[in-house]
Formats: C-alpha cells, structure tokens, sequence
C-alpha cells in the first residue's frame, strides 16, 4: 500500500512539489486542495497529465477553517503547506488532530518558531511536523547540515542563493518568480546570523559583496536578507562560529532597489494624500511595480552555493556544495518549482515513510542530511560537491 498525500495551495509551488510526490513518493493518492476549486482540479489534472495516471484530485479548501482543514486531511498520511506562512500554525495543530504529518515552505522565522512550539503535542499525536522546508530557507540549510556533517569541526557556513531571469532585463535585471510582497519583507528589516559563535542582529540590505559562478550565470552580487537563516543560529550557537545567508542577483539591482527604499517607496507607515485617503506606499510599490517585472514568458534559474569551512582528522578543510537548475521544457516547472516545491516533497515523502521522528522540529534537527542528498540526486538537478584540504596561506 502506497502513500497518501495532501498540498494545501494549488499555485507554482504546490503543484510542484505534488508532481513530485507522483513520482518519487510512492503515492497511492495526492490531494490537491486549494480556495479555487477550478484551480485545484486544473492543476491535478495536469499533475495526472504528467505522470500518465489518475492518482491526483482537486478540491476546494479555506485554510482559516482549522475544522475544515483537519476534515480534509483525516486519512492523509503527510501534508504540505504551500500556502502563505502566517496560516502555517493553524495548519500544523489541524494537522495534529488529524493525525497528518506536516511540513511546510515557512519563510517567516518567528512563525516557523510557534509551529515547532508545538512539539509535545505532535509527539503525542504520533505525527512529524517540520516548518521552513523550501528553497531559502529549507535546502540552503539542510545542504549545511550536510556539509557541517562532512567535518569534525565547524568555523562558517555561508549560503548564498538566489532566484533569477535567465535573460535579465532592465530597470531591475530581475524577474518576480514568487510574491512579490514575500520579496519586500525579505530585503528590508534585520537577519539573524552567528558572529563570533553568538546570535547577531544585522540590518538587511547591506554587505554587498561580488559573486562569481559557472556560466551562463557569471558576476553577480550578494546581499543581507532576512529568513535564509531560519531557526539554524539558535540551533547552532556555540558550535559555529559563522552562520550567514545572502541572495544573489545580477550586478546593479541593489543599489537601484536600495534607492526606492531610501526614497520612501516601501515603507509600511501610511500617508495620507490630497482629499484625506491614505495609503500605504509598499501596497502601491506592490501593485504598480510586480506587473513590470513579471516578464511571464521568460525563463528562470536557480543558484544556490553553500559553503563549509572547518576541520577534518586534523586539517584544515572546506566544502562547496552547488546547485544550479533551469527551467525544464518538458514539464514547465520552473527553476524555483524544481528546487523550493521539490525541496519540500522531499521532507513530505521522508515523512510518509516514517524516516522522521514525531515532534514539531526544525528542518536542520529533523532531517538527515545525507539521507536528503541522496534523494535531492535523483530529481535531475545540477548538483556539485567538492572538498579541499585548505593550506596555510590560502
């Protein structure tokens, strides 16, 4: 007998990380349910299309209803959350009284922190759930837990990541490949870092530093956001001495966004016009600036460079684990379907299978690195490992 599975949010990533559940997860059954019931049942449709069987079924569904999710979910054997990360909670406790192992794509730290505050109550239910399980944060953090684990000590951990066109355009050189209000409360507020093997504070949109990779991609630039990091700081502090994520984007799109910025563009503290109506600028920067850099018909690509640097049998050594991803012709998974929904099924079909321990615990704790490696491989994914001895001097 088969798995059986549950997305919750019929959009980019959801369907994603469904077709993958139909192919690698041993999948009796995935249901796919969503507010639009015509969206759930196109996507499964499509979902069945590709995989050349009926196992995929559409269904409508209002995440705010904790008794309708749990209603849902009764029978299911691993749920994933592809909705917006504030509904995360609900849906993990909905997930316990229906006995439905849990993960979700996060991207919020403080609420990934209340969905693993419910540990005792999984374990007790006999369920699994693990928050912040997609691209960044989620796979930039479990392929560190993979490379710390490839060491016997550990000084840094970089991660470097980023989502972007493969033919950049101007104003920005970028193309929105999610929400674009996700994008804004990633680049402005602070990140939370290991410095000096102690949790740090430190301003977003700042630390510009040049990147280089592999073409077609080439120079490119870094920069503090926030989330990338998720919970991995408190698990670490004092076992590590760096731990520290940035996005990468093409050159010239930080310091044309920092101006919109500095000019006022994207404050969150309404303003009131002419005629007494009042508004909020980042609702208008949203709404005027996400259509001009949809560029629907484009293409995307994925990098993604973690970086380990500490002691193994005695020497000095680093690891570089890389992944660089496409746009996939043949199924029209983007980029960042392949590696945030993908990421995320991943965890789901650990779970279904039993691999992870019941509890509410963070990605970095619950999964095994190695063992996502193997998986994350056979997924056709470009994927680099390389280890070196690193001498005195270098």
């Amino acid at each position: 007998m088969g798995n059986r599975y549950a997305v919750l949010g019929a959009g980019l990533q959801g369907t994603a990380a469904a077709y993958d559940m139909g192919r690698f997860g041993d999948a009796d059954s995935i249901l796919l349910l969503d507010r639009q019931e015509r969206c759930a049942r196109r996507q499964a449709e499509r979902i069945n299309q590709l995989l050349g069987r009926e196992i995929a079924r559409g269904e409508t569904i209002d995440v705010r209803d904790g008794g309708d999710v749990e209603h849902k979910l009764q029978g299911v054997d691993a749920t994933l959350s592809a909705v917006p990360y504030f509904f995360n909670p609900a849906i993990a406790m909905a997930c316990i009284h229906a006995g439905s192992h849990m993960c979700d794509l996060g991207g919020n730290t403080d609420v990934s922190k209340r969905v693993v505050s419910m540990n005792e109550d999984a374990k007790a239910a006999g369920v699994s759930i693990v928050p912040d399980c997609g691209l960044a944060p989620g796979l930039g953090n479990t392929l560190a837990v993979y490379g710390m684990s490839r060491m016997d000590e550990v000084d840094t951990v970089h991660i470097r990541c980023g989502g972007l066109p493969q033919d950049p355009k101007p104003p920005l050189n970028y193309k929105v490949v999610f929400n674009i209000a996700g994008l804004t409360n990633e680049y402005f507020g602070e990140a939370t870092f290991l410095r000096h093997g102690k949790i740090t504070s430190v301003n977003t949109f700042s630390e510009l530093e040049d990147i280089e990779f592999d073409a077609p991609v080439g120079r490119c630039e870094a920069f503090v956001t926030s989330g990338g990091t998720s919970t991995c700081p408190w698990t670490f502090e004092g076992r590590v001495k760096e731990y520290d994520y940035k996005t990468v984007r093409y050159p010239g799109h930080y310091e044309r966004f920092k101006v919109m910025h500095e000019l006022g563009l994207l404050d969150l503290k309404p303003i009131e016009l002419r005629g007494g109506q009042k508004i909020v600028p980042r609702d208008v920067f949203h709404a005027v600036v996400s259509p001009r850099l949809s560029f629907p018909e484009d293409k995307d690509l994925v990098v993604l460079r973690v970086s380990v640097a500490g002691r193994r049998e005695g020497h000095d050594f680093k690891t570089v684990l890389e992944v660089m991803d496409f746009e996939d012709e043949a199924t029209g998974f983007s980029a960042m379907q392949r590696t945030t929904g993908w990421s995320a099924s991943i965890v789901s079909i650990m779970q279904a299978r039993g691999e992870i321990t019941p509890g509410a615990t963070s990605l970095e704790v619950a999964v095994d690195g190695a063992k996502f490696v193997e998986e994350f491989k056979k997924r056709g994914i470009r994927f680099t490992e390389s280890a070196q001895r690193v001498l005195s001097g270098d």
